[in-house]
């Protein structure tokens, strides 16, 4: 199974699931307490599921995690320390999927690119949901 965890001083930075992973049923990957669940969804031809709803329930979510997959293109996302030390770099292709979860991390777009992106909500503005770190040279 191809899945990959970011991992630094034990904490988790970040979920990859790489566009060669095959499943044979369903499974998230997620620690059930996260605040986003990731995973893979996977049935055989004629399943049908129930029909449903979500019903809404009060949560509380003290982070912002965003996930996304690579539609097209190249990036690296970059890995930084709390003192700004950049400690590792991944390399997504298209079809490659990262779920973002905590830490300080930038976007490099290598060939021109197009994401689908998914993040918690509401979107509160650059300036709160968003700290620029300083970096080592």
């Amino acid at each position: 199974m191809a899945f990959e965890v970011v991992e630094r001083d034990g904490r988790r930075y970040a979920e990859i699931i790489w566009a060669d992973t095959s499943v044979e049923k369903t499974i998230f990957f997620s620690p059930m307490e996260s605040s986003f669940q990731f995973g893979l969804l996977a049935h055989e031809a004629s399943f049908i599921e129930t029909p449903h709803y979500h019903p809404q329930i009060k949560r509380t979510i003290n982070d912002l995690q965003q996930m996304f997959v690579v539609q097209r293109g190249v990036i690296a996302v970059d890995f930084f320390s709390d003192s700004g030390e950049r400690f590792r770099e991944v390399i997504l292709r298209q079809g490659d999927a990262i779920l973002l979860i905590d830490g300080a991390h930038s976007v490099r777009v290598i060939e021109t690119m197009q994401c689908v992106s998914v993040k918690q909500g509401p979107f509160l503005g650059a300036e709160r949901d968003k700290v620029d770190i300083r970096v080592k040279q």
